[in-house]
C-alpha cells in the first residue's frame, strides 16, 4: 500500500467523499475544498523536491490528507486552510536554501510566507527564534545577509497591511492584530476544546510520537540532508505541542501545524516498516483515524 501508485488517487477520492458527507456541496464550501487540494499538492511537492522518503511513496501527502479530513472542524475554515498553505510554502522555500548562505532570495520569500501566516495567527511569531536557530543549524544557510533577508521578508506582509490600513484609516485593526501576542488564556484549559478536538489531538500525537521514535532509530539509513529536515519537522511539532498544552485556545492553528509536521514522520514510518508489529500498528492507527473521522463528520453534519 505504501509504495502503490494508486495510494494517492484513492486517498484523494476518500477525501472528496468525506467532504461531501460533511455537506460541503450543500453549503457551497468550494474554497475550503480548493485549499485542501492545494495543501495536499504542496505536501506532495514537499516530499518530491526533498526526497523525504528514500523509496517511491506518496505516504507523506496521503498521511496529510487522511489526518486533515479527520479534523473536519478545520476543513470548514478558510483561514485555517490559508494558514496551512502559507506554512507549507514556507518549508518548501526554506528547504531549497539548504547549505546555501547566498540564498538571500529564497530565505526572503520563505520568511515572507512565514510573515503572511503570522498575519492570520499572530502567535506564530513566538516560533521565530526557533526558526532562526534552525536556519543556522539545520538548513545551514545562516549568514548576515540571509538573516537580514529573513527580517525583511517577515516584515513585508506587515508593511503591505500597514500601508492599506493607513490608506483606509483603519489603524485599529492592525494594532488589534499585533496586540494578540499579549493575550493569554488560562493554562491547560482543555475543557474548552470539546471531545472532537481532544480525540483528534490524542490520535495525531500518538501516531507522531511513533513516527519520531521510528525515524530516530533508523535515521542512520537516510542521508544527512534528510535527517536535518526531519529534525526540523520534529522540533516544530514539539514546539506546537507544548504551545497547545499551555494555550489550548489557539488549538486550530497549532493543530494545523502539527498535521503538516507530523505527516512526513508518519509517512516515513508507514513506508519503511514491514514487521508484523508495525503492520498491526498501521492497521490499528488506520481504523482509529477512520473512526474519529466518522465521529467528527457526524458531529459537523
Amino acid at each position: 500500500m505504501a509504495e502503490s501508485r494508486m495510494a494517492l488517487p484513492v486517498t484523494g477520492l476518500y477525501a472528496v467523499v468525506v467532504c461531501l458527507c460533511c455537506g460541503f456541496l450543500e453549503r457551497q464550501m468550494w474554497l475550503p475544498m480548493v485549499l485542501l487540494a492545494l495543501n495536499s499538492f504542496l505536501m506532495l511537492e514537499l516530499n518530491n523536491s526533498n526526497a523525504l522518503i528514500r523509496v517511491y511513496s506518496r505516504m507523506v501527502s496521503c498521511s496529510y490528507i487522511v489526518l486533515a479530513v479527520m479534523a473536519s472542524f478545520l476543513l470548514s475554515s478558510v483561514r485555517d486552510g490559508a494558514f496551512q498553505m502559507f506554512f507549507v510554502t514556507f518549508f518548501l522555500l526554506l528547504f531549497r536554501a539548504y547549505q546555501d548562505k547566498a540564498a538571500v532570495g529564497l530565505v526572503f520569500y520563505a520568511f515572507m510566507m512565514f510573515g503572511m501566516a503570522s498575519t492570520l495567527f499572530a502567535q506564530l511569531l513566538y516560533f521565530l527564534p526557533v526558526v532562526w536557530i534552525l536556519l543556522f543549524t539545520n538548513i545551514m544557510a545562516g549568514s548576515v545577509r540571509t538573516f537580514a533577508a529573513s527580517l525583511l521578508g517577515l516584515l513585508m506582509p506587515y508593511w503591505c497591511i500597514g500601508g492599506y490600513c493607513l490608506y483606509t484609516g483603519d489603524i485599529d485593526s492592525l494594532v488589534a492584530r499585533v496586540s494578540e501576542l499579549w493575550q493569554f488564556a488560562p493554562l491547560f484549559d482543555f475543557e474548552s476544546l470539546g471531545l472532537h478536538r481532544q480525540l483528534s489531538f490524542c490520535i495525531v500525537t500518538l501516531i507522531a510520537i511513533v513516527g519520531m521514535v521510528h525515524f530516530h532509530r533508523n535515521s542512520y539509513k537516510d542521508k544527512i540532508r534528510t535527517r536535518m529536515l526531519f529534525e526540523i519537522f520534529t522540533t516544530m511539532y514539539l514546539c506546537a505541542l507544548v504551545f497547545i498544552v499551555l494555550q489550548p485556545q489557539h488549538f486550530d492553528f497549532l493543530f494545523g501545524m502539527m498535521l503538516i509536521c507530523s505527516s512526513p514522520l508518519i509517512g516515513h514510518f508507514i513506508s519503511l516498516t514491514s514487521t508484523r508489529l508495525t503492520n498491526i500498528a498501521f492497521i490499528v492507527f488506520l481504523l482509529a483515524v477512520v473512526g474519529v473521522t466518522v465521529f467528527n463528520m457526524l458531529w459537523m453534519y
